[in-house]
């Protein structure tokens, strides 16, 4: 059966507690924009505004999560293609200084997330 991402290792169903909600904290985050913090980098923000919309949508409804971009199933990365350009979403997970990272990503209390959104020629 070929990897797709309802056909992997990492379901919800064989991940442990912690990594589920780590999981579930990262899904909020691109899904809502909330529960953290959202940045671009340059290369984004110089984009016309309809394609910086587009491109906030894309990370929002992104779904293609593998075991190749998701070896973990904490969908904390993922790439895409629009317009012809490749782009980049990364969620890290900072202690609440975001000095270090975070102690517990799976507990919100003690953890601020940053979803960053960049061109790939950026990374």
């Amino acid at each position: 059966m070929p990897e797709t991402p309802d056909h992997f290792a990492e379901t919800e169903d064989t991940l442990d507690a912690e990594t589920l909600a780590f999981r579930t904290l990262n899904d909020r985050l691109r899904q809502t924009f909330s529960g953290g913090r959202v940045v671009m980098t340059q290369g984004i923000q110089a984009l016309p505004d309809e394609t910086i919309a587009r491109v906030f949508g894309a990370v929002r409804d992104f779904d293609d999560f593998t075991e190749d971009n998701d070896p973990y199933g904490t969908h904390d990365f993922g790439a895409f293609e629009l317009d012809g350009e490749r782009l980049m979403f990364k969620v890290d997970a900072y202690d609440q200084n975001l000095e270090f990272g975070s102690p517990n990503p799976a507990d919100p209390n003690v953890t601020i997330r940053v979803l960053t959104i960049f061109l790939a020629s950026e990374y």
